[in-house]
C-alpha cells in the first residue's frame, strides 16, 4: 500500500489530519445525539419532537446540535476535498 502522506508536506499533512480529526469527533457526537433517542436520523427526531413521542426538552436541543454538526460535517468534507484537490494539481 502506498504511503498516503509520502509526497505531502509536514504542514499540509497536519492540515489534513485535523480535518479528518474533526469530521471524526463531529461524525461521532453525531451518532451519539441519535442514538439518545434511538432514532436513524434528525429527521425521524425532529418528527418524534412534532409528534410528542419524543419530549420537547432537551430533544430540540439536541435536534439543534445534530441538525449543526451534521452541516459542520459537510462543510468540512467539501473543505478537505477542495484541500486534497489542491495539493494534486501542484
Amino acid at each position: 500500500m502506498a504511503d498516503f502522506y509520502e509526497d505531502i508536506p509536514v504542514e499540509q499533512a497536519d492540515q489534513i489530519e485535523a480535518i479528518s480529526r474533526l469530521r471524526y469527533e463531529l461524525r461521532e457526537n453525531h451518532a451519539a445525539l441519535l442514538k439518545k433517542y434511538s432514532v436513524e436520523d434528525i429527521q425521524q427526531l425532529k418528527q418524534g419532537i412534532e409528534q410528542g413521542t419524543i419530549p420537547e426538552h432537551p430533544a430540540y436541543e439536541d435536534y439543534l446540535g445534530a441538525a449543526l454538526t451534521a452541516q459542520t460535517q459537510e462543510i468540512l468534507r467539501e473543505e478537505l476535498k477542495a484541500y486534497l484537490a489542491e495539493l494534486q494539481s501542484r
